[in-house]
């Protein structure tokens, strides 16, 4: 049987800014937990680590620039040596929130701009990899497919899971369209799960500049901040499972 995990990006609440989580977890595998550096705060984290440990859905890190009013979406002049240190203390204090709810963390997925960056830049990817291994070498390094974040995990000998988009477009390398472009972010649920389904079966996704690119994802992300998120994550969910596929935690 074929399976795939479904990820989101959750716990992105923060002081008095309040999310209902609670639903999206109960249909994702996966859900990479805010550290506080772009959402989040201790008390949101460790909500979100007890409610996601109750569901058996895996618990991710998901740290950032430290860029609280641009919500981690602009890029930074961050060195390398800072882009390690301010991982090393975000998956640390995620780590640190789960020991304490007797849970478990699972892998390490960057957000936004950060993530954007070590795609396609080598120091940035490296120095993200070596925070993973810095603080547990047992973790994985969920990272867009193809990228050098992929190659860093490689070359510093930690585990990688591969990541494809369902509500994103890509680009013709395989990155994906920035979000202040045209038709950088989907919201027409049937089209995002029909793309869901074809990445997941043919292994493959349709580029914006109608090119074919050849993937094969561990992990499939939809975003949990938009207004259609649970109804677009429940339909991609639906869709996979009606064509037998079994959606389960890559981390499993």
């Amino acid at each position: 049987m074929t399976r795939i995990d479904l990820n989101a990006d959750l716990g992105e609440a923060f002081g008095r800014w309040r999310l209902d989580d609670a639903a999206m977890l109960d249909v994702v595998t996966s859900a990479s937990i805010a550290c506080g550096f772009h959402a989040g705060d201790p008390r949101v984290m460790r909500e979100m680590v007890d409610a996601a440990a109750a569901r058996g859905v895996a618990i991710g890190a998901h740290p950032s620039y430290p860029d609280l009013v641009g919500f981690g979406r602009r890029e930074l002049a961050a060195s390398p040596a800072e882009i390690e240190a301010d991982a090393v203390y975000q998956i640390g204090a995620l780590a640190g929130v789960c020991a304490a709810a007797g849970a478990r963390l699972r892998y390490v997925k960057p957000h936004g701009a950060l993530y954007n960056r070590a795609a396609r830049d080598r120091e940035a990817a490296d120095a993200i990899a070596r925070a993973v291994r810095g603080v547990d070498p047992s973790l994985t390094l969920l990272a867009l497919a193809g990228s050098e974040m992929v190659r860093a995990a490689e070359r510093v000998g930690i585990r990688v899971a591969r990541e494809a988009f369902v509500d994103r477009a890509y680009r013709a390398d395989g990155t994906l369209v920035p979000r202040g472009e045209p038709g950088a972010v989907l919201t027409d649920i049937p089209t995002v799960a029909a793309r869901a389904l074809r990445m997941v079966c043919d292994h493959e996704v349709e580029a914006i500049d109608g090119s074919i690119l050849t993937l094969d994802p561990d992990s499939l992300c939809a975003h949990g901040d938009g207004a259609e998120a649970l109804a677009l994550v429940s339909a991609v969910r639906a869709r996979l499972q009606g064509a037998g596929i079994e959606i389960t935690p890559f981390t499993a």
